[in-house]
This record gives structure tokens, sequence and C-alpha cells, in this order.
């Protein structure tokens, strides 16, 4: 068995909330049928360029709608499942080393594949091994970080948990690729875009100048709400918390869930357990 792990970070800076890694999981036999009902959506949509949430305006708002419509219809029926992390900005942790600051992307992305979707309650056999292969979007290092980034998560199959549920990586298949060209991550970056916009609450913002919000604003904040109707129906609930990790029943919930949020908190100031 195989997954393919897309993943994507944002806002390293938020007034209120930073570090915003998201993930989106698929089946490798799942692949190309999303994919392809994806790719061709856009077409119909005439979405013809690259999607992304900057890219929201109040003339394009209810084609970006349609196409998380599309999006969160394979979530809801488990083929895709989507992961967000962030963390909150006033809870850095203090006497960080200059090298833990250099190397922060690589030590959250490290816990993010890590903990993030569950992988070690996985549905498949304990008898075979399961492969991830990740795709990361423009890593942002020099080649040569490039290469100890890669190592750091290529050494995750060496986790003891991970060993047990037989989940291995293969160097060649942690990847850096164009996200112009995977309609996959594009439907993600917007699902995480959205959320670092609300909390960071961005949707309040009025223009220098203006009396009102913008219709541009105005238009991400609906598409905000349509997507959180679409988490609530996904993940069978009435009522979905974005700024807290989204509580469980039993740990297989991690996997199983199709749509979980993580706030990541540090020792320094966790207040209850758990991911």
């Amino acid at each position: 068995m195989e997954y393919i792990i897309y993943c994507d970070e944002s806002v390293s800076n938020g007034k209120y909330y930073t570090d915003f890694f998201g993930g989106v999981l698929v089946r490798n036999k799942d692949y190309d049928k999303i994919r392809e009902t994806l790719d061709v959506k856009k077409l119909e949509l005439n979405l013809k360029g690259e999607i992304k949430w900057v890219k929201v305006t109040e003339n394009y708002l209810e084609k970006y709608k349609q196409i998380m419509d599309y999006f969160f219809s394979f979530i809801k029926e488990n083929s895709l499942k989507v992961r967000i992390m962030f963390r909150e900005t006033d809870q850095t942790p203090p006497n960080l080393s200059p090298d833990q600051i250099h190397n922060k992307y690589s030590l959250l992305y490290y816990q993010f594949v890590k903990n993030a979707f569950g992988l070690i309650y996985h549905d498949g056999s304990k008898n075979e091994p399961v492969y991830l292969r990740l795709y990361f979007d423009a890593i942002p290092y020099p080649i040569d970080q490039r290469d100890a980034f890669k190592s750091h998560i290529f050494s995750l199959q060496r986790n003891a948990r991970f060993r047990k549920a037989r989940i291995k990586i293969r160097m060649d298949d942690i990847v850096e690729i164009n996200s112009s060209k995977h309609s996959i991550l594009q439907c993600m970056d917007i699902v995480l875009g959205s959320m670092s916009f609300i909390l960071n609450r961005k949707n309040e913002v009025i223009p220098v100048g203006a009396k009102d919000r913008g219709h541009r604003t105005i238009a991400k904040e609906k598409l905000f709400h349509h997507i959180i109707r679409l988490i609530q129906q996904s993940n069978e609930i009435e009522f979905f918390d974005i700024s807290k990790t989204t509580p469980i029943s039993v740990p297989k919930e991690f996997w199983t869930m199709p749509y979980r949020h993580w706030k990541f908190t540090t020792p320094e100031y966790r207040k209850e357990g758990g991911v």
C-alpha cells in the first residue's frame, strides 16, 4: 500500500496564529481519479491557472465554492484526509537555540508528518509495509539545506512507532513539486489560507481611508464560511472550532477523522495532553 501526502505551509509571522502547515493524504489507488475529477472541474469553471487563496475575489467566489464542493466530496467519502497545524503566536518557546530557530521549518514539518495524520493507526495490514510519498511545495531552503531537510524527514521511518506500523519512506519519494501542476494541493492551499485568514482576523480589516471592508475581504469571508459548512458535513458534526485541536474519542480517530486541526503547543504552554 502507498499513501501520497501533499504538504504546504503558510504565514510564519501571523499576529495571533502563526506557522500554518497543511497536508492532504490520498491513497495511491484513488489518486488518478481525484486528480482528473478536479482538473476537469477546473476547466468547466474556466479556472485555467493555479487556484489559490490569494486569488479569491467577489467575481470568482461562486467558482471557488464549487471547486471546494468537489474537493470536500472526496474528504466526506474519506478518499482524502486533510490536516491543518498551527500555533499561537504568543506561545513562542523561550530560550530557543540559534540552530532551532534556523531549522524551525524542518523541525515543525517533522512533527507535522509524524503526528498530524495518525499514520501509526493506518488501515493497512501490519504484515505488509506502507510507503509514504511526500510532496512538498517550494521548500524554502538553499540546496544544501534542502538535502538536510529531506534526510530529516527520511529519518521518520526509524521512529519506533513507525517501524511497528511498518511505515516506510524512500528518499526518492520526498519530492519538491510545482503546485501549479497539482490541483489537489491547490485546493488544500485554499483551505489553509482560509483558516489563517480568519484566525488572524484579516476578515475584520478595513483599508486605510475606507469606511467599509473591501469586496475581496468579504468574498474571502464568505468562502471561509462555505468551507466550514463542508467541514461540518464531512465530519458529521454541528460545530467546528478552528482555533483548537480537534477532539477525538479514541486514538484511532487521529487517522479515521476526515478533517482535523492541530494547535501545536510546546511543553512550556501545554495544559492538556494529546496531539
